[in-house]
């Protein structure tokens, strides 16, 4: 009979200590219920089921519920068992001892982050039917480090079509996001021998760490209203660059300029490192094709789900080219790839099945008409500042008087409002005065908070 009842019921993980097993197995739940790793409302494991799992007789459990439902601790009703009562719980203490206290503003314009609340959840759901329908038992294994060749397919047809892309499956490399795939080319580049990249003079600081974190030194280059000037100092081995859509400031690269940093890569052997972290969504223009086309020897493509999808998918790729791949293969070989199998296939399946590109077009409507809203309520609340990078993407730059940047966002925290200066994007070496201005993100508001979310921005505003 034990080994029957230890197979029913819930897992519960407790050391009863003390002088007794009823008072230990009593002192044990109480503390767990008291600090919140019992979660109010949790239902308990029935008496006989956690005797046999404890190795104890069943009355002292069923003794050790009683005295606990008698001090208020437990529940136990007829036909729902014995639960967690329903009680304040003690959050632990954050540092030095201070609680934990949430930081989440009323409204967010930050930067980098899409409409969460649209992402496509039937869709995706009925693809990972299809997908997870039609897979082999053994795609359910460890998994391959270059990730699953249905996805690395789907990319390269659709990379091709959609980004002007020249991507062979066997040089796709699927990633857990920017990040990693950002952190893998910085150790094959520090193997390499190389020392220094060249980075622009505005970007994600946590880019620049992660190459830092490579043992690399990130240079960076000047920036004029061409855009990013990608002409590396001879220290250089590599240069990452966001081409067709400069994050922060909006601009794409100067059709001279691309072409002068493919041709230093051809001249120097070094490697051109594309950020197309948002190539789908253009508004005002053609779409920029993708830098990689120009020269796919000497550029490598770097691509993510985060604005398209979510983030929290923690899909990327890499379209490397060809003695890259080699060593990209050999780094990850014996690992058992960055992403899980099952989101691979349905992302392979949501890109073949046309989902994905429904969704992009679904999107780039969507956030055309909040780009369009915002740009009105700035126009009308504060017409003497200048607004840029507009025509393509989830954010836009609005320029500020000069020294006025922390202070509006000061301004903008009192409205429960969060928001990003540009000074927060600028690498510490960057030549050239600074510019104030705030990096709005029109991506991340949900609908309800939209209206409130463009009220606070303009209150927080300098008047003229």
């Amino acid at each position: 009979m034990p080994d029957q009842w230890a197979t029913l019921g819930i897992d519960l993980h407790l050391e009863p200590t003390g002088p007794g097993l009823r008072r230990g197995l009593t002192d044990a739940l109480r503390e767990a219920v008291r600090t919140g790793r019992l979660a109010p409302g949790t239902r308990l494991p029935s008496s006989r089921a956690l005797a046999a799992d404890l190795g104890i007789a069943r009355n002292t459990v069923a003794d050790a519920y009683a005295d606990l439902v008698a001090e208020g601790w437990l529940t136990a009703r007829q036909g729902s068992g014995t639960r967690v009562a329903e009680r304040a719980v003690v959050p632990p203490a954050g540092p030095a001892g201070r609680p934990r206290r949430s930081a989440r503003p009323a409204y967010d314009l930050r930067p980098g982050t899409p409409d969460l609340a649209s992402f496509p959840r039937a869709e995706w759901l009925r693809a990972a039917r299809r997908a997870l329908a039609a897979a082999p038992n053994d795609v359910l294994g460890y998994g391959e480090p270059l990730g699953r060749p249905e996805l690395r397919t789907a990319l390269a047809g659709y990379l091709a079509r959609a980004r002007g892309v020249r991507a062979d499956p066997e040089r796709v490399v699927v990633c857990a996001g920017f990040g990693n795939g950002l952190k893998t080319l910085g150790a094959v580049l520090a193997a390499r021998g190389v020392r220094t990249v060249a980075v622009e003079s505005y970007g994600l600081g946590v880019h620049r760490d992660l190459l830092t974190g490579a043992g690399l030194r990130t240079e960076p280059l000047p920036f004029d209203d061409r855009g990013t000037d990608p002409r590396p100092s001879a220290a250089a081995g590599a240069v990452l660059l966001t081409p067709a859509h400069q994050f922060p400031m909006g601009v794409p690269l100067h059709p001279d300029r691309r072409a002068a940093v493919v041709d230093w890569a051809r001249r120097t052997g070094g490697l051109v490192l594309e950020d197309d972290y948002d190539g789908e969504f253009r508004y005002d223009r053609q779409s920029v094709g993708a830098l990689q086309g120009l020269d796919p020897d000497h550029v490598v493509y770097l691509g993510t789900a985060s604005k398209s999808l979510a983030p929290g998918l923690r899909l990327g790729w890499m379209v490397l080219p060809g003695p890259l791949a080699g060593e990209v293969g050999a780094l990850l070989e014996g690992s058992a790839g960055t992403c899980g199998v099952p989101d691979q296939l349905v992302l392979a399946e949501f890109i073949r099945s046309g989902a994905y590109d429904r969704h992009v077009r679904k999107m780039r409507l969507r956030y055309r008409r909040r780009r369009n809203e915002l740009i009105r309520a700035l126009a009308a609340h504060a017409p003497h500042l200048r607004v840029s990078g507009v025509a393509a993407g989830l954010h836009i730059v609005l320029d500020l008087p000069p020294g006025t940047e922390q202070d509006v966002v000061r301004a903008a925290t009192w409205q429960g409002l969060a928001v990003m200066g540009l000074g927060h994007f600028r690498h510490p070496g960057a030549p050239g005065p600074r510019r104030d201005g705030l990096v709005i993100g029109y991506g991340t508001p949900p609908d309800s908070a939209w209206s409130g979310t463009l009220d606070a921005l303009t209150r927080a505003l300098p008047e003229r």
